[in-house]
């Protein structure tokens, strides 16, 4: 993979980005990228002190052989294993106090910016300027869960479906800077049941079966409890009874129903034409104090499957690209030319990169104004990272495998009375373990607020305190909080600075690598740890918390 591409393709992508912002992304080079190791994320320099980590999260190495990771990274817990050009951290917007400029911005002004809709005006914007790829259909998702009836079904009719989970520690809290929500939609005839429903093309009981099936896969999951399927109406049986009749339960078949019947069911992997859409967004503040996601958006971020591959194919994959970040001697590569072929790459389509396991990735960030515009291939390449080669990922995504398994899950994100339930393999809960981890309520372990919440003044967790509470507020924080956050982020907006971090800091994280020192200590084996990014809710009794 490199990242080589055709001069004059470049410059146009670039311009015509910078023409529907109307502000050129600060530091943008000639060929669209400073930073060609923008695929390892800030949370990388973290500064572990020999007993902090947060890294297990990203970084794992799986013995099952059903499962199609074959990245096996766990051993970046220890050590930091970049290349001679990633050694010096490049986002350097960590390293900015922005104390002043938070200062000059009032609650006031902040409050009425996070409330105004960015998003409708989206698609608008993209057919005025031409745009030929993905372009958000979702109606009215600036009102977050207003978009979705009960069970998270798009109101609009758009196929979108919204479904509850746990947001991934400790980057997706709330308490360290974004409301987010993800939604997914299979492909038209995973809706549809034509041969059986009566119903015209689209079949809800097809589409409700079919998410059903998909999720048990995902999870490697023999069964799992549904929205009420008719199974007249997509002519199986899916319970196993011998019967057709209205169920609640599923047992996962070879293949899944209505006209995607021939599409054979594949474990933890995802169908060709899948597709994700996750909007990230300011930290809304309620006039109670409550913590809700806003209409105004940070970002829109899409991911659609273009390309399935089988465990043979994904293991070929996952090999190369272990050969093709050989971190041999590359002080002369890394040089001042930057010699592309010894750095990360994936395929620029001018509307989202490509990877080689079969994704596409795009989105949409704030222009200097506040309207989204098409993110940069440098600004996605930041999406990329955590998308193509880590190795705690369920087919390259992260939210889906974490959501309330089963029927109760389908409907918008909702933290409220969500209890901290464990990973699959644990017993403790996920949030009290990633605190007894990482020391912190971040990965950089700069939430003072978090700290004075759940630990105890000699730094250890409150085991009691943090098992009474729910997710909702073990995550969410104060409503100051919030809007300092808020507004630490406007600022990297009005300079457009995002290729040099998107972290809502106010003052610089004191545990922050800038330059890594090779012959920094390794992270010792008694602090590095198993885990799956699944979650095991079979643990938890959510009805009882309602």
């Amino acid at each position: 993979m490199t990242f080589s591409r055709p001069f004059l393709a470049i410059v146009l992508a670039t311009s015509s980005v910078a023409a529907f912002a109307g502000d050129e992304p600060s530091g943008m080079s000639l060929d669209g990228v400073e930073n060609h190791e923008a695929v390892i994320p800030p949370q990388c320099y973290t500064r572990t002190e020999e007993r902090f980590n947060p890294c297990f999260t990203c970084h794992q190495s799986y013995e099952d052989e059903k499962r199609p990771n074959y990245m096996r990274d766990a051993k970046l817990q220890a050590e930091y294993d970049f290349s001679d050009f990633a050694m010096t951290n490049r986002w350097s917007n960590l390293f900015r106090d922005r104390s002043d400029e938070v200062a000059a911005i009032s609650d006031e002004e902040i409050l009425e910016y996070i409330a105004e809709d960015n998003y409708s005006a989206l698609a608008g914007r993209l057919e005025s300027m031409g745009w030929d790829g993905f372009v958000p259909d979702l109606d009215d998702l600036h009102l977050a869960g207003g978009a979705f009836d009960e069970h998270g079904f798009a109101r609009d009719g758009s196929g979108w479906v919204a479904f509850n989970y746990k947001p991934l520690p400790s980057t997706f809290w709330p308490t360290n800077g974004s409301t987010d929500d993800v939604l997914l939609r299979l492909p038209e005839h995973f809706r549809q049941a034509n041969e059986c429903s009566g119903e015209g093309d689209y079949s809800v009981d097809a589409y409700r079966a079919n998410l059903a099936i998909l999720e048990a896969a995902i999870k490697d999951l023999p069964e799992i409890t549904t929205l009420p399927v008719d199974e007249n109406a997509v002519c199986a049986d899916l319970d196993g009874d011998g019967e057709r009749t209205l169920v609640t339960r599923i047992q996962r078949p070879d293949h899944y129903v209505g006209d995607a019947s021939e599409v054979a069911v594949a474990s933890m992997l995802y169908p060709t034409g899948t597709q994700f859409l996750h909007t990230v967004r300011y930290v809304g503040v309620t006039e109670d104090g409550q913590i809700t996601p806003t209409p105004r958006m940070k970002e829109v971020r899409y991911m659609k499957k273009l390309a399935f591959h089988d465990r043979d194919e994904l293991r070929e994959i996952y090999e190369g690209s272990e050969e093709g970040h050989d971190d041999g001697d590359h002080e002369e590569e890394h040089g001042d030319e930057q010699d592309a072929d010894v750095l990360p790459g994936f395929a620029d389509t001018g509307h989202g990169l490509k990877n080689d396991f079969g994704w596409l990735v795009l989105g949409f960030i704030e222009d200097k104004q506040g309207e989204l515009r098409p993110q940069t291939k440098e600004e996605q390449l930041f999406c990329m990272g955590c998308h193509s080669t880590i190795g705690a990922t369920i087919d390259q995504t992260f939210a889906f495998p974490r959501k309330v398994t089963g029927a109760d899950g389908w409907g918008y994100l909702d933290l409220k009375g969500m209890k901290d339930a464990p990973n699959v393999g644990e017993v403790d809960g996920e949030i009290l373990t990633y605190f007894k981890r990482v020391g912190g309520g971040s990965e950089f372990r700069n939430n003072p607020e978090m700290q004075a919440r759940w630990f105890t003044d000699d730094g250890e967790v409150d085991r009691d305190k943090v098992e009474a509470a729910d997710v909702y507020t073990l995550i969410t924080p104060s409503p100051e909080r919030a809007l300092r956050l808020n507004k630490a982020y406007r600022v990297i907006v009005e300079e457009q600075s995002f290729i040099h971090g998107r972290d809502a800091t106010v003052v610089p994280p004191e545990n922050v690598i800038e330059k890594v020192d090779a012959s920094e200590q390794p992270l010792p084996e008694e602090h590095q740890y198993n885990w799956d990014i699944r979650l095991d809710w079979s643990q938890v009794d959510r009805s009882s918390e309602r």
